[in-house]
Parts: structure tokens; sequence; C-alpha cells
């Protein structure tokens, strides 16, 4: 097993480690339905929810679907049934310059702008703009050429992994790696939208810590924020999870996006996760001792005790409060003598005793 600060990568400004707060990503994608205008109204959304990055989806329609291409199931239960994939997204494109628009505002909204590129001009764009990290798409983890591509520029990689199995994930890790590039985190994710809960599998996230040694965490696309809650508590490191301005707005994604106020109230309950979560040692806290004095038990007197008595069993009890000589010392005063007269219910310490 690796050390917990073994496992530390950055993001801009911002440490990733076992050792500080959950990085959550709030996953605009395209639910900006292709206005720049909606897209800087989502990034007041995250930067007002309390996110700690914004994500983007960049791509050429051309460079990346041929026209016929079928919409997945959800996306036809979402969008105009009658129109193809290629149609879909060419609606929801944004420019190169509308992404560095984004990426200045985000700044002065003290959010991270990620993007995830599909195709080899988006990677290349997001590179001259200085994008802090590349995040990789479920659909691309098979795609070694572009992960190679990408890997190169020496960014730090977000690889989500859903549809995959441990075998896919590690080719991806090896392509990765053998660039040099070492900066890689894992996303466990389910890529059905929305995803059920029996299909979440959050202890697969734990599979592929345990089996590369790398800081992972989880895109969700389940409805609500439960899971993304318990996979804090499990120890993701990083959460993403979709959200829009209005679930009711025309597009592939926003029904399975969480709103404002529940991307704010998602966030809120995950700091109140990780710092429930502590650092694992277990002791007495600093607000814990008052109550202790209380609730514990001393040795006190169950008569009175004549000096120079030997001290019997049925002459000591155990009451509150605990502020005098724990039970533990119990057998150990049994023969003892008094030094002095010791009355009924009086606290018993050594100093009593000879």
């Amino acid at each position: 097993m690796l050390e917990r600060d073994d496992i530390m990568l950055k993001i801009a400004n911002r440490t990733i480690s076992e050792n500080s707060s959950v990085f959550v990503i709030a996953e605009a994608g395209v639910n900006h339905n292709g206005d720049l205008e909606t897209a800087m109204k989502l990034v007041d959304a995250a930067s007002k929810a309390g996110a700690d990055a914004i994500k983007f989806q960049i791509f050429q329609t051309e460079n990346l679907v041929i026209k016929d291409a079928k919409k997945a199931e959800y996306q036809k239960l979402t969008t105009s049934p009658d129109e193809t994939q290629y149609d879909m997204l060419k609606k929801l494109e944004l420019s190169y310059d509308d992404h560095v628009k984004i990426m200045e505002y985000c700044k002065r909204r003290n959010l991270i702008y990620l993007a995830t590129p599909f195709d080899y001009e988006s990677a290349d764009m997001l590179e001259q703009a200085d994008v802090p990290a590349f995040k990789i798409g479920s659909g691309d983890i098979t795609n070694i050429p572009f992960l190679k591509y990408i890997a190169k520029k020496k960014k730090p990689i977000i690889l989500s992994t859903g549809m995959s199995n441990l075998g896919e994930i590690e080719e991806a890790i090896e392509a990765i790696k053998n660039t040099g590039n070492k900066s890689i985190f894992l996303l466990h994710c389910t890529s059905n939208y929305p995803t059920e809960y029996k299909d979440v599998n959050l202890n697969a996230m734990i599979t592929m810590k345990n089996a590369f040694k790398l800081p992972v965490g989880y895109s969700d696309h389940t409805l609500g924020i439960e899971v993304a809650i318990a996979a804090v508590s499990m120890g993701a490191l990083i959460i993403e999870k979709h959200f829009t301005l209005d679930k009711r707005m025309i597009g592939p994604d926003h029904k399975a996006s969480l709103e404002p106020s529940e991307l704010k109230l998602m966030i809120k309950s995950i700091r109140n996760i990780e710092a429930a979560l502590g650092n694992g040692i277990k002791r007495c806290r600093e607000n814990e001792k008052n109550v202790r004095d209380v609730a514990r038990k001393s040795i006190i007197a169950a008569k009175d005790i004549p000096s120079g008595s030997v001290i019997t069993e049925e002459m000591l009890i155990t009451k509150r409060p605990g502020t005098g000589l724990p039970p533990k010392f119990f057998d150990y005063l049994i023969g003892k003598k008094a030094r002095i007269h010791i009355l009924k219910n009086t606290i018993i310490d050594f100093s009593m005793l000879e």
C-alpha cells in the first residue's frame, strides 16, 4: 500500500491528496446549449455553489463524429429523435474564442477552468490556452493514440473509466506513463445517464486505487447527491457532477444534471463529510473533555473508612464524576491502608492511602 502522502498531485494551485479537501468539479459539459451567455451563467452558478473547478467539453463536430452516427438511447429521449448525433453536437459547439473568454471569466470567479477535448485540434486549443489539466472522457480510454498525444503535453490527466475493465484501464495508464507523464487521476463512473444505483458499483473505485496505486475519484451520473457523498466517505479525492441552470432545458444532459441549489447542497454535504472523516487518530477531542469528566466514574468511598483501616472491596464503589482515580485502579487499592479518615462518598486519591 502507498503511504498517504504518496498519492498527491496538483492541478493549477490546488494540491489533491488524501490530506487535502476533496476537489469538486462542476461539470457544465454542453449544458450551455452552444450559447456563451449561458456558459457564463454556469460559471457564476458553480462559483456560488463552492466548486473548485468547472469543466466544459470542447470539440469540432467534424473531427468527432460521422454525419450519420446514431445517438445514444438517453440522448434520443432528451433531444429530437429525428436528428443525428452530428446534428445534435453541431448545435452544442462553442468556439475557441468562447472557451478563452470562459477561462478568463473563471479566473475572476476564482474557479479552475477545465475541459474535455474530443479531438486533436481541440486538445491543441486547450494547450494553447494553457489549461492546467486535461480531462479525458470515458469514450477515449481505449483511444491510445489520442491518450499519448495528450500525455506528451505534460499536463495532469484526469481519466474517466466508464465502460472499461481493469485491463483497458491498465493499457491506458501504460500508454500515458510511457510518454513520461505520470500525473494521472482515475475517475470511476458508469456511463449511463442517469445511472441507476444498482449499476454504480462504488467499490470498483477502491479496486482501481489498490490495483494502480493512483489517486481516485468518482464521476457521478446518478440522480441526486447521495452517491457522490458516499464516494467521498470511501476516499474519493475528486468528485465530478453534471449540473445545469434548469433541468427542463432542451439538451442531452440537462435531465440527469443537478440544478444550482442541488449542486450547492452536494458541495456543502461533501465538506461536512470530509470534516467528519477526520485524520483517523482515535483520541479524546478537546470538546469531549468536559463530558468525559462528567460521564466517567471514579473510585469513591462506599462507607466511612477509619484511619489505619485495610481497604476491602466493600469499602469502595465507582460513581460519577470521573475526576478522581479511574476504576482500573480498583483492585490495586484493595489491601492498602487508609492514612486518614475517609468519609463516605469521598473521591479517593493516592494521597489518602499508605
